[in-house]
């Protein structure tokens, strides 16, 4: 699912996550070096009003311990926001390539 923010020029969108291990290390560091690649800054949350978290930091990425069936909420904001948030939630959405 993704959405324009009202007003923001945000765009946000949201997957359940769902690998058996959740987001540990392994998929914490794919997701990190795909966001990486965007240069639009690019945050995720476990709750749709946030904390909001960097994506582009993996020991912040980590720190977040989704586990399995987990919502994650992401929220990209520049020049590439669209292709960001349907890589990330393509990404998530596939358990991170490890199912």
């Amino acid at each position: 699912m993704a959405d324009e923010a009202a007003g923001t020029g945000a765009l946000h969108g949201s997957v359940v996550l769902p690998n058996r291990a959740g987001l540990h290390a392994r998929p914490a560091v794919k997701l990190t070096q795909l966001a990486k690649t965007f240069s639009s800054r690019i945050d995720f949350a476990l709750d749709p009003d946030g904390p909001w978290i960097d994506a582009k930091s993996p020991v912040k990425v980590m720190r977040a311990k989704a586990s399995q069936g987990s919502t994650l909420y992401f929220r990209t904001l520049g020049p590439d926001a669209g292709p960001a948030l349907k890589a990330l939630l393509d990404l998530a959405g596939s358990g991170f390539g490890e199912e």
